[in-house]
This record gives C-alpha cells, structure tokens and sequence, in this order.
C-alpha cells in the first residue's frame, strides 16, 4: 500500500499528481539524501529507507524552495554591492590617476604652446618653461618636465646664435653691398671714359674695357638687389600711400613689351581703377620682376598674360601666367629662395642673378601679402595676393641695414 503526499503549512496533506508519484518512486531506498525536482513542486531534498519488516519504504522530503530564494538573495545582494564596489574603484581610479597625470598634461600644455611660437625666422624668444613643481626630478613626471626644460634651454641658446649669426651675416651683406657701390660706380665711370676714347686704344684693350663695363653693370645690380634684400630683412619700413595697381601694371607690361619684342603680352584689367596702400616703387619691382622671369626663362612666341583682379575680400590679386615649358617640379618648393636658379650649371648667359623671384618674395611679405607659384607645361602661374588695407608684418628683427 502506497501512500503520498504533501503537508501543507496548516498540517493538510495535499495529494501530489501521477507524475510526481513516480519521480519518488524511482528514488532509491539507500538512505542517501538525493535532490529531485518534482512535477508541480518543484526542487526537493528527499531520502528513502527501507522500513520495517513488511518491507515498506519511507521516502521523506524537504522543499528546497526557501534555500534557493535565500541564495537568489544573497546572490542578489553580491551582485548589487559588487557593482557599487566596481564603480567605486573605477571612480577612485581614474580619480587618482588623473591626480597623477596632471603634471603630465601640464608638460603636454607647455610642448604645444612651444609647438606654436614662431621659430623659423627672427629673433625668438621662449619663455614657456615647465613649472617648478612639475620639473620635480624625484618622481618620473618631473624627471621629464626637468628634461623639457632643460631642452627648451638649448634651443633658446641655439636659437639665440643663430640669430646672432643671421645678423652679423646681414650686416655684413649689407654693409659689403654698400660699401661696393662707390668703387662699382667709379669703375662704370672709368669704362665709360675709356670708351669714349675706344679709337685711340688697340681693339683688344676697347673689347676688354667693354666687357669690365658690362660686368660692371650687371655686378652693379646684384649689389643693389642684395642690399634691398638686406634691408628688408632688417624690417627697414617701406613708403606708405596710395598705390594704383592698374597704371603699374599697365607700365610694367609696356616695359617688358620693349625689352622682350619676341613674345607675346597680354593685360586683363579691370574697367576701374585698383588702389591698395604700400610702396609703389617696390611694387612695381614685383611685377616687374615676374615679367623678366618669364622673359627669360621661355622662348619667343610665348605668350604672357598679366592680369588684376580685386579678391571679393578688399584685397587685389595680380596673375602673370605664361605659356612656356614650366618650372621643374623639384625647383617648385625653393624658387623663391636666393640664387634658385632652374640651370643645374648656374650657367649666367640669360643675366639672371637668382635674386628676382626673392626680391618679389620679400617685398610682398613686406606688404602684408602672399606670393604663390604653380607650373606645369604650357601653363606656369605666379599668383600675388595684396591686402586692401595699409597691412604690414610686425617687425621681428632690428634695423641693421646701412643706408
């Protein structure tokens, strides 16, 4: 005879369903305390031993319910104050490391201001220094701050002598290139005299004083054009007034026109007059000299067109773009550096002195402006950008040049 069931909380047996009745069934009288999950009940810990001597088995169980809503809990509980431990560890964490790092992002802030001064030209100064407290070198954040100073002192001094070299070598040049013009004018002086008389002298000696002469002229210039580059460099002012960019233009073009008949020149410009603020003289330089560069750097037939245009932003910008060969890519970054030269020979048969494209360099630095160059076959482009306004660079060296 079998009987089973289940008390209830009030002492009531409950009948368990056909199912339930086998699972218990199956369990094996040994004694040994087993789990098994009951159709309807769920888990319990139940243990069968044998009876008396009739034989019958008496199987007893525990529900395993109110364990497993304890561990559910307590795993409840882990979880949660798990979570709050992780975020306070990571909070902490990144707290102290950012404490940590401070001194680091101080010498970061300190590298950029560095990275953003001015250095490649005119006399530098580098104030900027790490703190004190970040160039502690008991600590590794320091020891590197205290290399950062240490690094930024040697650029100071190395900056420092290379201004000093710059300067002595302009002074130098422009002194130099002063002092040459008084016996260069007294030696173009002799050779005109000379001349003169060329009947009187043997043909060698009047070719001879020909060609002193025409070495005087062109040595003549480079020294002019040398001491104008010196003087720039020096932050020498150029004149302040009202410039009209259309008649220069027009009387560069003219110019060019005479001395290069071969070729072909061609004006854009506008229907009305175009002023700017600045040095006429020296402006007229530039595009005088961007006329003689292609003059002579293209052959006859090419056609130059100069153009003048207002930029929409009260600035003014002159194009000369030519239809020569073009310039060699590998010359493109240097061309406006002194004595570039697009001759691998240096070969002076065109009277070329490398200084023009520098000189228009300078002067349009010296105007607040911006000269660019781009060039392939059949199409080289020079580009001068000119501000409206009386705009001049701030000036970052001292007055050296002689007069």
């Amino acid at each position: 005879m079998t009987a089973v069931g289940k008390l209830g909380v009030d002492g009531d047996r409950v009948a368990l369903s056909d199912v339930a009745e086998r699972q218990l069934a199956g369990v094996a009288a040994d004694g040994r305390p087993r789990t098994v999950r009951l159709d309807g009940l769920g888990r319990y810990r139940v243990v069968a031993e044998p009876g008396g001597e009739d034989g019958q088995t008496v199987l007893t169980g525990l529900s395993m319910g109110p364990v497993d809503a304890t561990l559910l809990r307590v795993l409840l509980v882990l979880v949660v104050v798990a979570a709050i431990v992780l975020v306070i560890a990571i909070t902490v964490g990144i707290t102290l490391i950012r404490r940590a790092l401070a001194p680091l992002d101080r010498v970061a802030a300190t590298a950029y201001r560095v990275a953003d001064l001015p250095l490649d030209h005119g006399e530098v100064e580098l104030p900027v220094r790490v703190p004190a407290d970040d160039a502690d070198p008991r600590t590794e954040v320091g020891q590197l701050g205290a290399a950062v100073n240490r690094m930024l002192d040697n650029i100071t001094g190395a900056l420092s002598a290379r201004y000093d070299s710059e300067t002595r070598v302009r002074r130098f040049v422009a002194d130099a290139s002063h002092e040459l013009r008084t016996p260069l004018a007294a030696i173009r002086g002799y050779t005109e005299l000379a001349q003169r008389n060329s009947d009187a002298v043997p043909p060698a000696v009047a070719d001879a004083m020909s060609r002193v002469d025409a070495a005087a002229i062109r040595m003549s210039g480079l020294v002019e054009d040398l001491l104008l580059l010196a003087r720039l460099d020096s932050g020498r002012p150029l004149e302040h007034a009202p410039v009209d960019l259309t008649r220069i233009t027009a009387d560069a073009v003219t110019d060019a026109h005479i001395a290069g008949a071969d070729h072909q020149w061609e004006m854009n410009l506008p229907d009305e007059p175009v002023e700017i603020t600045g040095d006429a003289a020296r402006l007229h330089q530039v595009l005088a000299n961007l006329l003689t560069n292609a003059r002579v750097h293209t052959g006859p037939g090419t056609v130059v067109t100069t153009s003048l245009e207002s930029d929409g932003a009260g600035g003014v910008r002159w194009r000369v773009r030519d239809t020569g060969p073009g310039i060699p890519p590998e010359l493109l970054p240097e061309i406006f550096e002194r004595f570039a030269r697009g001759d691998s020979s240096r070969s002076r048969h065109t009277g070329s002195t490398g200084l023009g494209l520098a000189i228009a360099s300078a002067v349009v630095r010296a105007h607040g402006g911006e000269i660019t160059v781009t060039s392939e076959p059949g199409d080289t482009v020079f580009t001068v950008q000119l501000p409206g306004g009386a705009q001049h660079p701030p000036n970052d060296t001292p007055d050296n040049a002689n007069s």
